[in-house]
């Protein structure tokens, strides 16, 4: 399986509590619920598309128990195309300390987690989708198990909370694959990564500072 993270951000690249205002309160956040509001025909139409032609998910466990809760138990969600997906397909998590699982078709990784997601991708052919989970997103990226980024950026800045990508953390470049905007000003946008970014590389050789400084102390 090709291993696909797709997910919404903010222009200044906020994920958090984009569903609904008490979807996650953590650090004090209270903006929560900016992306449904944004939400267009074209959107909610490549998302369904997403989530359809995924062969099996894979959560961190904040998100798994914002899914659950939501898609897995509320009936109306559950019927909607997102949620025939993920009550329909396996969906595994990553976690340490979820032990038992009430979502139907769960797994719960274990042990070796690089391993055991390179296990998955090695099972079948099709999309292993990780939906959100900042947390594993930036594992997933700095452990090179990525393998497509589905990234959905909306027109609003939050100006707080948890974004995708941290202040410092591993560097790596994109081939941008296909981009479009939607009518709504939401930017659907595919990336592929291919290694580390080029930097441009000093012209002055660091000996040549040294030698041309002035020699010593200056009163």
């Amino acid at each position: 399986m090709r291993l696909t993270v797709t997910t919404n951000v903010s222009v200044d690249g906020v994920m958090q509590g984009l569903g609904g205002p008490d979807e996650d309160r953590r650090g004090g956040f209270d903006r929560g619920g900016w992306a449904p509001p944004l939400v267009d025909t074209e959107t909610g139409d490549h998302i369904d598309q997403v989530y359809g032609g995924a062969a099996a998910f894979l959560f961190g466990r904040r998100t798994y128990e914002i899914f659950a809760g939501s898609w897995g138990e509320i009936i109306d969600m559950a019927k909607r195309p997102i949620g025939v997906a993920l009550n329909s397909r396996p969906k595994y998590v990553a976690s340490t300390s979820l032990t038992d699982p009430q979502w139907k078709g769960t797994t719960v990784l274990t042990g070796d987690l690089a391993a055991a997601v390179r296990g998955l991708k090695a099972q079948q052919n099709g999309e292993l989708v990780v939906p959100g989970s900042g947390v594993l997103v930036r594992w997933l990226f700095a452990n090179d198990l990525v393998d497509q980024l589905d990234l959905l950026t909306y027109p609003v800045v939050i100006g707080q909370g948890t974004r995708l990508f941290p202040d410092s953390g591993p560097d790596f470049a994109l081939d941008l694959v296909n981009s479009r905007t939607t009518s709504g000003g939401i930017t659907i946008q595919t990336y592929q990564p291919r290694g580390r970014p080029e930097y441009v590389k000093p012209t002055v050789a660091p000996e040549d500072v040294m030698r041309d400084a002035p020699s010593g102390r200056r009163s």
